[in-house]
């Protein structure tokens, strides 16, 4: 009988010992998952900042621009697993980027202050050059950088597919 209550008390001790450990793992992947989250706050508040620079949009400036190639601030098209970045610079030159989703908070903030013409306002549509099949995950895309933008403090004119 003595063993018995021996063993039990070890037993005992050592899942109390495993449930301390889990406690202690939770505690320390909260705190992780806390720091991640506000380094992620932190540059994108960073991000803010330097767009913050860049004057509100003024839409008289755009309000009759209805054709793509007239726009003259940032133009993003978006596909089913990229996004093209376009703008205009020095004149009517046009470059024309390819970007994967998660890098487009870090390309559009490291746009030059010049390309922004109508002030904090990017154009949106969804990529002409997507197949059909991809229309959902196409239009998902556009409803993400969209978030993305918006969350950057940018004004998001979305454009009819061209």
């Amino acid at each position: 009988m003595g063993l018995l209550v021996a063993i039990s008390i070890v037993a005992c001790h050592k899942e109390e010992r495993a449930v301390v450990g889990v406690a202690q793992n939770a505690v320390k992947a909260e705190h992780q998952a806390q720091a991640a989250a506000q380094a992620t706050a932190t540059e994108r508040d960073q991000q803010r900042a330097a767009l913050a620079l860049i004057p509100l949009p003024t839409k008289s400036l755009y309000v009759d621009v209805h054709d793509a190639s007239a726009w003259a601030n940032p133009f993003l098209s978006v596909g089913a697993e990229s996004l093209s970045l376009r703008i205009t610079v020095a004149g009517p030159h046009q470059q024309e980027t390819q970007l994967r989703p998660a890098d487009l908070a870090k390309t559009v903030t490291a746009l030059p202050p010049g390309v922004w013409r109508y002030g904090r306002v990017i154009a949106v549509a969804e990529s002409p050059e997507a197949s059909r099949q991809d229309r959902t995950k196409v239009r998902r895309n556009v409803e993400d950088a969209m978030q993305v933008l918006n969350d950057l403090g940018i004004v998001v004119e979305e454009w009819p597919t061209r």
